[in-house]
């Protein structure tokens, strides 16, 4: 891949991410200055490698979960740690609420979930001892790919299994990212799970996460699940 297709492929990510739409030619055209006979060209390729699709008879094109892989891998913490100032402000929004509730555990890890779902609108959950806390599972089915009822089964059995999922699969990396067909449960969900590893008094392997739509901006939401993660081993 070119770094001209790398660039075009991450914009298609991020414009969808934004618009819920496909994204066409003349509009990947004016961002980069070029025709856009060379970006439909450029669209193409990405289309044969299998990194981006043309959803039924639509003339835009959306990332596939390969697409998605090659972008996300892309993000590293150097990358994250560039992100707007905005950004901090909503770390520090769930670093707030979190010290707020120092006095129990479990309220704390309850604090940081529901920051997560205000802040990304995605569901949140996470792990407290043998219960799994979640949340904003009315926000996650609001989101445009799961209100057409396309993928709301194959998404609430992820939501149903998650819990026993992680006791079995314990995921070692402090942030795991299972993009749409890689998730464990739900493959055809179209959905994203997002988890951060952190310590507790409740268990050595507790887990903080969120699942939403594969359509979503992964820097900002893998960097407030990983500092979510982070603020509770620190000051539990």
């Amino acid at each position: 891949m070119t770094e001209r297709q790398r660039a075009i492929l991450a914009t298609i990510i991020e414009q969808y991410a934004e618009i819920a739409a496909p994204v066409g030619s003349v509009t990947l055209a004016k961002l980069f200055g070029v025709s856009s006979a060379t970006i439909r060209a450029e669209m193409a390729r990405l289309e044969d490698m299998g990194y981006i699709e043309a959803p039924h008879t639509s003339a835009g094109r959306i990332p596939t979960d390969k697409g998605y892989r090659m972008y996300v891998n892309g993000i590293t913490d150097a990358a994250m740690s560039e992100l707007p100032s905005s950004l901090d402000r909503s770390a520090r929004t769930i670093e707030a609420h979190v010290n707020s509730h120092l006095d129990k555990g479990d309220r704390a890890i309850r604090s940081a979930v529901d920051s997560l779902v205000e802040l990304t609108g995605n569901m949140g959950f996470a792990t407290i001892g043998r219960e799994l806390y979640t949340n904003g599972i009315g926000r996650l089915f609001s989101q445009p790919e799961f209100m057409r009822g396309e993928h709301v089964q194959a998404v609430a059995r992820l939501i149903d299994n998650i819990e026993p999922w992680l006791r079995e699969a314990a995921p070692n990396e402090p942030l795991n990212v299972f993009i749409g067909s890689e998730n464990p449960i739900g493959k055809a969900s179209g959905a994203t799970l997002i988890i951060s590893k952190f310590s507790s008094p409740y268990s050595d392997t507790s887990y903080i996460g969120v699942i939403g739509p594969t359509r979503q901006n992964y820097a900002r939401t893998m960097h407030l699940v990983q500092r979510a993660g982070s603020m509770l081993e620190e000051v539990l």
